[in-house]
């Protein structure tokens, strides 16, 4: 039997490509969120798009200050220890946003979105939602430009 490539290496994904993957779900959500109905059943692939572009931006800010990969797949889904690290190594953001990040998990939303059955979202769950992504990927995108080492 073939090792898994996941555990054994980083299957040569860098910081940059992180980024751009992550740049790629987040623009995938904004055009989902645009186009979709008003049914909840419509946004959750935007949903999904969200919450995968702030685990890849998250993932990119911790590599780009030496996190290994294999720790942060160890993570699962979970993004309540990569925001607490993140913010433990300078990433800078709103009280409220981290909040956000926990509840999000908390709420087991990813697991919601993959396997159903999906709660309904109130609009200003959906607008809080597209914060914390624009948050999220403005600063680390800030963050990760910067010389090594010099993250704010």
């Amino acid at each position: 039997m073939t090792p898994s490539p996941f555990r054994d290496n980083d299957l040569g994904a860098g910081v940059d490509d992180l980024l751009r993957l992550a740049g790629s779900y987040h623009a995938a959500a904004e055009a989902l969120l645009a186009a979709g109905d008003a049914d909840d059943a419509s946004r959750v692939p935007a949903r999904f798009c969200a919450l995968h572009a702030i685990e890849l931006y998250l993932d990119a800010f911790l590599r780009a200050l030496g996190e290994p990969a294999g720790r942060l797949r160890a993570q699962g889904h979970d993004l309540r220890p990569r925001a607490a690290l993140a913010i433990e190594l300078g990433l800078e953001i709103r009280r409220k946003t981290a909040l956000h990040l926990v509840r999000l998990t908390l709420d087991r939303e990813n697991l919601a979105l993959r396997y159903g059955p999906v709660r309904p979202l109130e609009p200003c769950e959906l607008n809080r939602l597209r914060r914390t992504l624009d948050e999220i990927g403005r600063k680390v995108r800030a963050a990760t430009s910067r010389p090594r080492g010099a993250v704010a």
